[in-house]
């Protein structure tokens, strides 16, 4: 049975409905791109039919794009000759959609084509938007919930059906280019406004059969197939279209720092496919399109930021547990983190328990999330009811009592186990027995904080990184007693509050922080080795990190490395090695230097807070004269160092699946996205690559750069990670 089905009534109008079978939204793939070229065939050649229409039977959307499982496996389908293969099966697509765009017309008089409308019921993303593209005009329903747009480059590749090359033709480069390069979506009024669709109606489906049977020759010719077009905002050797073009060549590189293949690659399709006819800057499209399929970090952004995390958002690791949704959660401490907490929570509709020693504490985490929805009411955003509604479901108080009835409880009170444990007894005095326990800690040890607790089955680590509301990560540590039912609500409730989780066991800084720390560790030595801090910080941008090293301390706060590594050195003793790093922190430190938050750390800031650059006494303090390292073993040294640590959690059993480790390292920290994070990244170069670079640091700066048995395993044996562990098996699998 196939997703597309076509029914003409009796004024002529064809209309083809898409609905993918088993799926809340429609998703193209292969065999529906072939039944949509059979019913505009079919359409084209009944002389009946008048005009088509194109529309979804899915209620509030008309596509969420391509099926990404699709797209990762192109590849690996596409024959012995993979890049001529892709470039066939593009070229096959694109002629359907250029044939819905000629309609039949007369190539010379470019007269005598039918009428083809897109009626979108909502959301239009990805080739659900290029296919409307191709049509003569698109209606939109007066839907404010649906998205309009091509968000591809946010997964590592870009509008390679025809997306680029229409959108530039239809808007120009600079008014496409928050579409193309950001991903930029918009809804039916806004994406009216920019010019992306045509109409926005009540009832899109009469409208566009309305309009195909009043329509002219002229109405479905497009100003790029006729005669004397000219391009909106210049060609690129124009004088207007030439700053275009140069600026927008800078733009990327700024942004991307030359490190994400599909940004630079929609760029050439754009600025290539400008210079010459329609039907060859097609072709360009599609040689750019397969060339970023080719590469192997959109294979892996696609693989962790498509297929991966939407499996954690499913559930892909959750125990076999009956629904364990949160009905009421209690939060213990309004302080910044509880704050946020609150606000997540009872955005997504649950009653909320706000709780402080003090009352004024209390109401000011509940001011909170007023001032976050007043933000969004002027943005418009957020209604005035919306947020009243959500107000009204978070009481802040100083009463325990108010916590009765409460399923979940998460603790976010000071990093101090003494106060969590006395916390943690007086909440229990009061909840249900089958009330689950959460603490929100990014350092201290679950089974430790669980001894507290008279039902450790039924305490749980919940680690949010901050600011809540943006942040998409939420770290779930199980302690050594804690049971599958607590689990399985701590996964629900995340996936109530959208957010993307991951399960750890406990352990010494859990699996984010384990791998964040030595990251800004090894960034903080360099400059005490004499390393240019500015070749530091630009190295890790280059690899595709928002913040370098130094840049990331200054941002969490240098007294809380400070106070980090006092911790760390007492739990470890003689094994402790990390002392290059802290002579420059305790040195910041001493000189009050205490990062953003006292406008003074490694960087240097104007009185309104903002970076004005290096500071020059980190300089005078310690960078050496002479020759500085090669960029690339910078590169190793700040990669090796968090990419080992997440091969030693997978190994030790604190990270039981490679999925979340790369989901987790992109969400949690920015780890370089276009890798497709820590394991992503070490599959692309290769294990017996990985090991040669690890002996190399090894024998310079020590044993923290070993190479893991795993990882010497996996290059012994010329298996990669994903190939042997990529369906969630844990690193003890048999190889």
């Amino acid at each position: 049975m196939s997703d597309f089905t076509m029914d003409t009534d009796a004024q002529g109008v064809a209309t083809i409905t898409w609905d993918t079978r088993g799926k809340s939204m429609n998703v193209m793939n292969i065999e529906g791109f072939e039944d949509l070229d059979a019913l505009i065939d079919e359409a084209l050649a009944d002389e009946a039919v008048k005009g088509i229409v194109i529309t979804s039977g899915k209620e509030g959307s008309f596509a969420g794009g391509m099926d990404l499982n699709i797209i990762a496996k192109m590849k690996q389908s596409a024959g012995d000759n993979p890049a001529q293969g892709l470039m066939d099966g593009l070229m096959r697509c694109h002629g359907v959609l250029r044939k819905i765009e000629r309609a039949g017309m007369d190539p010379k008089t470019n007269k005598g084509g039918k009428p083809i409308a897109a009626a979108l019921p909502g959301t239009a993303l990805g080739i659900g938007f290029e296919i409307p593209l191709a049509c003569h005009r698109i209606f939109v329903a007066d839907n404010p919930k649906a998205k309009i747009g091509l968000p591809e480059i946010m997964v590592g590749i870009f509008p390679g059906m025809g997306g680029t090359t229409r959108l530039v033709r239809k808007m120009g480069a600079m008014a496409a280019s928050p579409f193309l390069l950001e991903g930029k979506l918009s809804d039916p009024k806004k994406a009216k406004s920019a010019g992306l669709v045509d109409e926005v109606v009540a009832d899109p489906l009469a409208a566009a059969k309305d309009w195909v049977l009043s329509a002219k020759d002229a109405d479905i010719l497009k100003p790029w197939d006729a005669r004397g077009y000219k391009m909106p905002g210049g060609t690129p050797y124009s004088a207007q279209g030439f700053m275009t073009y140069v600026g927008a060549s800078a733009m990327v590189h700024g942004k991307t720092q030359g490190a994400f293949p599909a940004a630079k690659a929609l760029l050439s399709a754009a600025y290539e496919g400008a210079m010459v006819p329609f039907d060859t800057a097609i072709k360009i499209e599609a040689r750019w399109f397969t060339s970023v399929l080719m590469n192997p970090s959109s294979e892996a952004m696609i693989r962790s930021l498509f297929i991966n995390k939407e499996a954690l958002e499913k559930g892909a690791n959750r125990p076999d547990v009956a629904d364990e949704r949160v009905k009421k959660v209690g939060i213990m401490g309004a302080g910044m983190m509880g704050a946020g907490i609150a606000y997540v929570s009872a955005n997504a509709g649950i009653e909320v328990v706000l709780i402080d020693q003090e009352q004024a504490n209390a109401d000011k985490g509940k001011s909170y999330s007023e001032g976050l929805l007043d933000k969004g009411i002027s943005r418009k955003k957020v209604t005035p009811e919306k947020t009243d509604e959500v107000l009204a479901r978070i009481t802040a108080t100083t009463d325990y009592e108010a916590l009765r009835g409460c399923d979940l409880i998460v603790e976010a009170v000071f990093e101090d186990p003494s106060i969590k444990a006395e916390v943690t007894k007086k909440v229990e005095a009061v909840v249900g027995e089958d009330c689950i326990f959460a603490t929100n800690t990014s350092t201290l040890p679950i089974s430790d904080l669980a001894k507290a607790s008279a039902r450790p089955e039924q305490f749980i680590g919940i680690h949010f990184f901050s600011p809540v509301d943006k942040m998409l990560l939420v770290e779930i540590i199980k302690g050594a007693e804690t049971g599958d039912r607590a689990v399985a609500k701590s996964l629900d409730f995340v996936r109530q509050i959208r957010k993307t989780p991951i399960v750890v066991n406990d352990a010494r800084f859990f699996y984010a922080n384990r791998c964040i720390i030595p990251y800004i560790n090894e960034g903080v030595s360099m400059v005490q080795e004499g390393v240019e801090p500015a070749l530091i910080e630009n190295a890790a941008k280059m690899l595709g990190f928002p913040l370098g090293p130094l840049q990331l301390n200054d941002e969490t706060s240098i007294d809380l490395g400070v106070k980090i590594a006092k911790a760390t050195k007492a739990a470890m003793g003689d094994a402790y090695d990390n002392h290059a790093a802290d002579e420059v922190l305790f040195w910041l430190f001493d000189q009050g230097r205490l990062g953003r938050k006292s406008k003074s750390g490694f960087y240097a800031y104007d009185d309104a807070g903002k970076r004005t650059g290096i500071w020059e006494g980190l300089r005078e303090k310690f960078t050496k004269e002479g020759d500085q390292p090669d960029v690339t073993r910078v590169q190793h040294r700040l990669m090796m160092a968090q990419v080992l640590e997440a091969v030693r959690a997978f190994e030790q059993g604190v990270l039981e699946d490679i999925r979340e480790g790369d989901v987790g390292a992109i969400l949690g920290w920015g780890f370089a996205p276009w890798s497709g994070g820590p394991f992503g990244w070490l599959d692309i170069i290769g294990a017996a690559k990985a090991v040669e670079i690890c002996e190399t640091l090894s024998a310079e700066h020590g044993a923290r750069f070993e190479a893991p048995d795993l990882l010497r395993e996996l290059a012994d044996k010329g298996q990669s990670f994903y190939s042997r562990f990529g369906g969630g098996a844990a690193a003890s699998a048999a190889a």
